[in-house]
């Protein structure tokens, strides 16, 4: 099968982090390679987007006036069905029929306001596009086009699909993405609820303490009476008494501090202590609590977070030679080239850094290719998904981007801990998508709800 990752309508620097402004759908992901149409597309040999109702087809729903047919809610669901999720049960037919018309409308209504809303795409947005289709499938155009024709879909068609891609893109980057703000305050609350609730490692407490002995060989009716002026005590701070004169009474006027055992790290408290003072605030009353000495009282005078211990990413060190196609030089011959680039090296016969500064047609030639240390996503993802699988000292096999061609060798791997305004930059991507998805949602069924939609019965 053949991948159809995502298809961009600008260029990128290698290095740069790829902006994929076309999602990957089920409807264009299904237009190539080995997705089990051909029952579906034998029907006709007409596009799918000619309008011209078929023998046996039928109107299914009405949109605002538009029609969609039974003949393209059947092509939706057999895309849909050829790349359900290998493993896990498939809808029944009619379930998976109904999904594909919710999504027929779905995008025939985004494409109405898109429309509306003066959204144009221009033939070179498609151009590039196509060129990117073939480009991450290995593909050059001719075979692009064969493989096209075999799966029974015209150029044509193709790139309609396509156009309504970008065209879906478009809109929703002008009337969803656009709208997206986050807050530094979401970032304070999203960072704090990943730490989660407060753990005693990295808290300091200073605790004050009221303790009622309890002796040994004490009875259960001496217990008892102990244990009653504990919480007459414990009673009176919650109160509001003075904590330092209740030591006094209850314990002794020698007590120094006025009962405050100081400002210490929790792992120097008794886990009784930590344990029951964790959750409180500071000026909280905690107890009685018993243990083996009698009956303890403690009032909470500090409480300091310590600093969270640091969240750890993953950094490669790589180098890479890059080879960018052209007229002269086809992707089939840049990755005979790579190849050879690389039994050289694995031989002996020549070095990565030589190669790469005489032949990479990339800003890091001059360095011998070094990319430098990067963490997750500084690179488009053809590319990082191969890198990420090379031990240090290990060569990748021609790989083709978006860019052109590589060979990639990584020299080295580190963990190491975020600075804190890397921190805070992942949890502002994280919210960003968060926000995204709900917006998306949101404006969706907006439209859909706007939308007149009307069913039809299938013939008699």
């Amino acid at each position: 099968m053949i991948k159809f990752l995502s298809f961009t309508d600008g260029p990128h620097s290698t290095l740069a982090p790829a902006r994929a402004v076309l999602a990957v759908s089920v409807l264009t992901v299904g237009l190539l390679g080995g997705l089990g149409l051909g029952q579906a597309q034998a029907q006709s040999s007409a596009s799918p987007t000619s309008g011209v109702l078929r023998t046996a087809d039928f109107i299914v729903a009405v949109v605002n006036s538009e029609p969609i047919t039974n003949h393209e809610v059947q092509q939706q669901r057999a895309r849909m069905q050829a790349q359900w999720p290998t493993g896990t049960a498939q809808p029944a037919p009619s379930d998976l029929a109904n999904q594909a018309l919710e999504i027929l409308i779905n995008e025939k209504v985004q494409l109405q306001s898109a429309r509306e809303s003066g959204v144009r795409v221009e033939e070179e947005a498609v151009d590039l596009a196509e060129a990117n289709v073939a480009r991450q499938n290995q593909l050059n155009k001719a075979q692009l086009q064969a493989k096209l024709a075999k799966d029974g879909l015209t150029v044509s068609a193709f790139r309609e699909q396509l156009r309504k891609q970008i065209t879906l893109t478009r809109l929703r980057e002008r009337e969803v993405e656009g709208r997206i703000r986050v807050k530094e305050a979401d970032i304070d609350q999203f960072l704090r609820d990943q730490r989660g609730a407060p753990t005693a490692m990295g808290i300091d407490l200073n605790l004050a303490m009221i303790v009622v002995p309890v002796p040994e060989d004490s009875s259960d009716a001496q217990v008892a009476v102990l244990q009653a002026r504990a919480e007459t005590a414990a009673r009176r701070a919650r109160a509001g008494e003075d904590f330092a004169a209740l030591v006094k009474e209850f314990v002794s006027d020698k007590v120094p501090n006025g009962g405050a055992m100081g400002l210490r790290s929790s792992e120097r408290y008794p886990s009784l202590f930590v344990d029951n003072t964790l959750q409180l605030n500071v000026g909280d009353i905690a107890g009685p609590l018993r243990s083996g000495a009698g009956f303890h009282v403690l009032k909470v005078l500090e409480k300091r977070q310590g600093e969270a211990p640091p969240v750890m990413v993953t950094q490669t060190r790589a180098r890479h030679i890059l080879l960018r196609t052209s007229p002269q030089l086809t992707e089939a011959a840049a990755q005979n080239q790579l190849a050879q680039f690389k039994q050289r090296i694995t031989s002996g016969q020549a070095t990565f850094a030589a190669l790469a500064r005489e032949f990479s047609q990339d800003g890091s030639a001059a360095g011998g290719g070094d990319l430098g240390w990067t963490g997750p996503g500084q690179f488009v993802p053809e590319f990082e998904q191969v890198m990420n699988q090379l031990r240090p000292g290990q060569l990748s096999e021609p790989l083709v981007s978006r860019f052109g061609v590589h060979l990639i060798e990584v020299t080295d791997r580190r963990d190491v801990p975020l600075s804190a305004r890397e921190e805070r930059e992942m949890a502002r991507n994280a919210l960003r998508e968060k926000k995204l998805e709900e917006a998306f949602t949101t404006w969706q069924e907006d439209l859909r709800g706007r939308a007149f939609v009307e069913m039809r019965d299938p013939p008699q």
